[in-house]
């Protein structure tokens, strides 16, 4: 999938920092050639991860080629950009392959300038805001694992499949309770931020694949950035309904 630029200034316009603020040059970087050169992002967006890193990529105005490839049915498409077989992949303009979203996410910072940037630069918002990304992913990787244990395996291990139930309650319940508690409308402060970005997809991702496990009666502040955020028209966009492996 190619996305054009008037998609992206549409979408992007849930930002409350306009993107006319972006670097130019940063962008000219990305796409030396001012079309044809962009980037591709390898992964389907059913993924956490891979949905974050097109959430940035829409919001940052970054032009760049989707490439929806599936880890189990196209894995041979994959390895040649990553031998880890692992999802996201970002393919820069010079061939680079990028792995692993926060890696991804700092290079894609780096293009911006700093006013327009998805996360702090220094000081405690950005350890802070890091903080909430770590546990936002980290509970997006129990629920894949939490996932993978019943899917893949006959037997079916209740010490490993509590554990992970375990963890991924203790986490939400972390997270309702700081959110709950937070004095400004996003983790970024006015306006969306990475953050932001891995909790909403990370509630999303364990809604479509464990229904149920994180209750939104027992986690209203979370359901409530959850829902806000799905209204938003970036959300919709870089989105894909659950395919489990075959």
């Amino acid at each position: 999938m190619l996305l054009s630029y008037s998609s992206y200034a549409a979408i992007s316009a849930v930002r409350l920092k306009p993107l006319q603020r972006r670097d130019h040059a940063a962008l000219h970087e990305a796409d030396p050639a001012g079309k044809g050169n962009r980037m591709i992002l390898i992964g389907q967006y059913d993924s956490p991860f891979v949905r974050r890193v097109g959430i940035a990529l829409t919001l940052y105005g970054l032009p760049f080629e989707h490439r929806p490839w599936s880890t189990f049915s196209e894995a041979d498409k994959i390895r040649p950009y990553s031998p880890l077989v692992r999802v996201p992949v970002l393919v820069l303009v010079d061939g680079m392959a990028l792995v692993d979203s926060p890696t991804i996410l700092d290079h894609l910072d780096g293009l911006m300038p700093e006013a327009c940037r998805l996360l702090p630069t220094s000081g405690h918002g950005r350890t802070r805001e890091l903080r909430i990304c770590a546990l936002a992913t980290g509970l997006a990787d129990k629920a894949v694992s939490l996932f993978y244990e019943h899917r893949l395996h006959e037997t079916v291990s209740p010490a490993w499949s509590q554990r992970c139930r375990t963890q991924i309650e203790g986490t939400a319940a972390l997270l309702e309770s700081e959110t709950a508690k937070r004095a400004e409308p996003y983790w970024h402060g006015p306006t969306l931020g990475h953050a932001d970005i891995a909790v909403a997809v990370a509630l999303r991702f364990i809604a479509d694949v464990h229904p149920g496990l994180i209750d939104d009666t027992n986690h209203p502040a979370l359901h409530a950035d959850l829902t806000r955020a799905e209204t938003m028209p970036v959300f919709r966009m870089i989105s894909q309904p659950f395919a489990p492996p075959a």
